[in-house]
């Protein structure tokens, strides 16, 4: 892992030398996708946007790079199980201008009745891929020596969406749990999850006569990715049988807009344009997107929202919906249930009053036995619950006087050993400000009077950047070895200190830096002293 951490590093400085200066988010890049392999998106959307069963491919080149840099591809196979559920299995390949990650994602969702009007999908998108550099030139400010290697990850992004009526809200996570198997660690921290929040509602449309399941949907979603704004973005979709088109707004990415058309009933084929807007991505080239599908096995003409206004009487009767079959099933069920519910309850109360008269006989016997007992047990229980109340009491206040002796010499000791502590340390301090310190011959040491409310002491430095990215990189190396470290920033020569531990004295400082920090940094470090008013 430390090899791969250090290879990692090499990878940030090489991206920052080149002609791109633009830094990727870590997703996929999907915010684009609205029909076909839209469980990408949300897993829970292969229910009914996928077009089951059918193959499709998408593939996005970022910025017109077509050499690879940085592109997405999806290929997948999505297979209805039955009218609940479906599956799916897929081929992906990602280069996020540090990696590039080729695996296969396999997705299964199932959706739950609510009501007639309501429903609710779960899905689940299971990944595993192989992770290797985009990059794998050194360039070494600070040479390490390391050996670059692959790791293969596995993640887990789970899914679900509401639908009521044409109103459809969903929620999903990228990367909710991850694994780096060759590792044997979490690929990314707690905090690195991403996270997807979409709204959309469905408004059919008549666009074509021969056409009844045309529609028109809108949608806005919230994306957010750790060390990045978060996304905000809007898309507009019209589909019909022959075409569709889209239009959309990314905060990040800029404006899309795309069409595509669907050929012999399975065929479809459509391209999407993305230009840049915001100050950061304002001078990159246009990302384009293609989109194909081809659905498989037998047709069917199904509409995707009935046009009851245009419905005429006819003599057959009128062919249930899938909705109302389940409701009328339910309803029979229901009554059924009811009805061996209420043979159940008149079998009980025929046995409970058998019951209950076999004993009334034998219970109006004990009835005056128990009348003449119950004064005399009465009055005997109150009188021996008044003494043993009486004793309880007394019992309780010595225990009260004992705790409160010891809490009371407890917090006495407490204090008293606080206040050693605070005098040790004061002791300490005042030591630190008054010793001189002579460097040793040939040892690294810095000292300085002030530096802002940064404490006085002795900072063992692991490393000190000029650029934020390779900082952060560095941090997260470190907090991945098991250390804590610590950071501060000085003015006087815009640098960030990366510091594994404090001091008081040199002697503690001296003895880390010699130790290698007690065996846990093997690398090189120095001693930078902050010396009070």
């Amino acid at each position: 892992m430390n090899k791969f951490c250090g290879a990692l590093l090499i990878v940030f400085v090489v991206v920052g030398i080149k002609a791109q200066d633009v830094e990727l988010p870590s997703d996929y890049r999907q915010h684009n996708l609205t029909e076909y392999n839209s469980n990408l998106l949300n897993p829970a959307f292969s229910l009914d946007r996928n077009n089951p069963s059918s193959i499709a491919f998408w593939s996005r080149w970022q910025w017109q790079t077509f050499d690879g840099d940085p592109t997405t591809l999806f290929f997948n196979y999505s297979h209805k199980l039955n009218d609940l559920s479906t599956a799916g299995l897929g081929f992906f390949q990602q280069n996020t201008e540090i990696f590039i990650n080729t695996g296969i994602a396999v997705n299964y969702a199932y959706n739950i009745q609510l009501s007639d009007r309501a429903s609710l999908g779960v899905g689940i998108n299971i990944l595993g891929f192989q992770q290797k550099l985009a990059d794998q030139r050194f360039f070494t400010p600070n040479p390490i020596q390391t050996e670059i290697t692959n790791d293969f990850i596995v993640q887990m992004a789970p899914g679900i969406n509401v639908k009521i009526d044409k109103l459809s809200l969903g929620l999903s996570s990228e990367n909710l749990m991850d694994y780096n198997i060759s590792t044997n660690e979490r690929n990314t921290s707690s905090d690195g999850r991403i996270f997807l929040a979409l709204a959309s509602y469905d408004f059919p449309v008549g666009i074509l006569s021969s056409d009844e399941n045309s529609v028109f949907r809108p949608a806005i979603y919230y994306k957010s990715i750790p060390g990045f704004d978060s996304q905000l973005g809007i898309s507009t979709l019209l589909s019909t049988s022959k075409f569709w088109g889209q239009l959309g707004y990314n905060s990040f990415y800029g404006i899309s807009g795309g069409v595509g058309g669907r050929f012999f009933k399975r065929f479809s084929l459509g391209a999407l344009v993305e230009f840049g807007l915001s100050n950061d991505i304002s001078g990159t080239d246009p990302s384009f997107e293609f989109v194909t599908s081809y659905k498989l096995g037998p047709l069917k003409s199904e509409e995707r929202y009935p046009q009851e206004e245009l419905i005429v009487e006819e003599p057959v009767e009128k062919e249930l919906t899938r909705a109302e079959r389940l409701a009328k099933r339910e309803e029979e069920r229901e009554q059924e249930r009811l009805a061996k519910l209420e043979l159940q309850r008149q079998k009980d109360s025929i046995r409970e009053a058998t019951r209950l008269a076999s004993i009334e006989l034998e219970e109006s016997k004990k009835e005056a036995l128990r009348e003449r007992d119950s004064i005399a047990q009465a009055r005997k229980s109150e009188a021996l619950a008044e003494a043993q109340a009486l004793e309880r009491q007394r019992k309780q206040d010595s225990i009260d006087d004992v705790n409160k002796a010891k809490e009371e010499a407890l917090a006495l000791e407490l204090q008293q050993k606080q206040d050693s502590i605070n005098q040790a340390k004061m002791a300490e301090a005042e030591l630190a400000k008054k010793e001189v310190v002579t460097p040793e011959k040939g040892e690294r040491y810095e000292e300085v009077t002030k530096q802002g409310a940064l404490e006085p002491g002795y900072y063992l430095i692991a490393n000190v950047f000029g650029t934020k990215r390779y900082f952060d990189a560095f941090m997260a190396d470190l907090q991945k070895k098991g250390l804590s470290p610590g950071s501060f920033y000085r003015e006087t020569n815009k640098y960030n200190y990366v510091f594994l531990a404090r001091y008081d004295s040199i002697s503690e400082a001296r003895a880390a830096r010699d130790s290698n920090f007690g065996g846990k940094y093997t690398e090189k470090t120095w001693i930078f002293r902050v010396v009070g008013e």
